[in-house]
């Protein structure tokens, strides 16, 4: 087995590169995993880039096998997907996820690695770990059959989100989106689309996913009086402003928060390992490979994750390859 790997890390806000990195012996009941796919989000990901973790959710905001500190050096990511090169019998040539960063090889507890299912390419299972945050948004929500919802921002979470919306019976599901890109988006996923200013008002349910007090605030405006809105986004070290003076109380509504680090409340019979089983199942669906809007080699990351994380490369899941 090899004992060293290759790993992306940021050295210091904006500024990442390629280490050699040694690898642990395994031990009883470890894996070997080699890397074929890994994902960038534009959402935490990039704010880690940009050093925009508050000092304050520095510990809440470690990825399971992060190395080092923020703002940097530090090695983080969190949607890998490889094959079993050795481990346990039951594993050993299975191609799994796992919540790992940018790395040819690591090693794990075997607990730590989901084998994809039958039909779910590896390709595509690098959208597992933002599934699994759609899954707990929407154990969190609760939507009813017939409901009308908005799903405001059509990031790589608020895409997914609607994705799964679109499948519940009866509801009317419209993404809410200042990009006119993103309506071949929606229409991918089977929802509806629209600008903001255009948005259908009295939601049921809004789920707020663009990261942005104007989005935040439009999200309150459209919900119905007692309505719920749902806050997926994290800010960062960036302070919201919202009009609380207006409709907010005479409307009597409700901001939740959702959060991937905890199961919901609503499935607490639920562990982490069913909740992530259960977005790999639903990944089986070839629609969501329209999440995927870009792809380059290992190599190249130091070059791409400043673009990215800067918008100047728009993106909702970057992949990146291991294997040419």
């Amino acid at each position: 087995m090899p004992h060293s790997a290759r790993a992306f890390w940021l050295r210091s806000p904006n500024h990442g590169e390629i280490r050699d990195v040694s690898l642990p012996n395994p031990g009883e009941g470890d894996v070997v995993v080699r890397t074929l796919w890994s994902g960038v989000s534009r959402g935490t990901e990039t704010l880690v880039f940009r050093g925009q973790v508050p000092r304050s959710q520095w510990d809440v905001m470690r990825a399971p096998f992060q190395d080092g500190e923020f703002p940097g050096p530090v090695k983080y990511g969190y949607l890998n997907v490889g094959v079993v090169e050795a481990g346990p019998a039951r594993l050993t040539g299975r191609t799994v996820f796992c919540l790992y960063p940018h790395q040819t090889r690591y090693v794990v507890p075997a607990s730590a690695v989901t084998p994809l299912p039958d039909g779910v390419p590896a390709e595509r299972a690098v959208l597992a770990g933002t599934v699994e945050t759609a899954v707990n948004a929407l154990w969190d929500a609760a939507p009813l059959i017939g409901d009308r919802i908005a799903v405001v921002g059509g990031g790589m979470v608020g895409c997914s989100v609607a994705a799964l919306l679109a499948r519940f019976p009866g509801v009317r599901v419209q993404l809410v989106d200042a990009d006119p890109a993103r309506s071949a988006v929606a229409a991918a996923l089977g929802a509806e689309f629209a600008a903001p200013e255009e948005a259908r008002e009295e939601c049921d349910l809004v789920v707020h996913a663009s990261a942005t007090e104007q989005g935040l605030a439009r999200s309150l405006e459209l919900v119905r009086t007692e309505g719920t809105v749902i806050d997926l986004s994290w800010y960062g070290d960036r302070r919201v402003a919202l009009p609380l003076g207006e409709g907010f109380h005479s409307r009597r509504l409700t901001i939740r928060s959702s959060q991937v680090g905890t199961v919901s409340p609503a499935r607490g019979h639920r562990g982490y390992a069913d909740r992530l089983a259960l977005a790999l199942e639903l990944l089986a669906d070839p629609a969501l490979d329209v999440l995927i809007t870009g792809e380059s080699r290992f190599e190249e990351l130091p070059a791409v994750l400043p673009d990215l994380a800067s918008g100047a490369v728009p993106a909702l899941c970057h992949r990146v390859r291991y294997e040419d």
